[in-house]
């Protein structure tokens, strides 16, 4: 299946437990720019619903983001991922996130396609 190409999205109304104060990375209540990573990793999941292989999953390995502009409570926050590059197990991503006024956030993502069972196997020996 070709994977270039394919979009996802996902969007949420900034609450206060989304905001830079409670996730601790500043001190002011509007969006946090780990809140809009993970929106923006919801959206490349998104992207790639219904394309993998029964027991197949993807994990994020790296994310290039420009946080310009701050998002306050109450208002609607999306972000939109589209593939732009599929190669082996690597799948590349550009992501754009957006306000009610416009756009506030771009990335570069990536990730790799994983056998669940074996990630979670190699994930919780580390645990030992």
């Amino acid at each position: 299946m070709e994977l270039i190409g394919k979009q996802g999205r996902a969007e949420l109304t900034v609450a206060r437990e989304d905001t830079a104060l409670v996730w601790g990375s500043g001190l002011l209540p509007v969006l946090a720019t780990p809140r809009v990573v993970a929106l923006m990793e919801q959206a490349a999941v998104d992207a790639l619903s219904g394309t993998l292989e029964p027991g197949k999953t993807t994990v994020g390995t790296r994310i290039d983001i420009r946080h310009n502009a701050a998002t306050p409570i109450g208002m609607r926050v999306w972000a939109q991922a589209v593939v732009t590059a599929a190669e082996g197990r690597a799948v590349t991503f550009a992501i754009e996130a957006f306000d009610e006024a416009g756009s506030v956030a771009t990335a570069d993502h990536q990730r790799f396609v994983v056998e669940e069972e074996r990630f979670m196997h190699k994930a919780e020996a580390r645990g030992k």
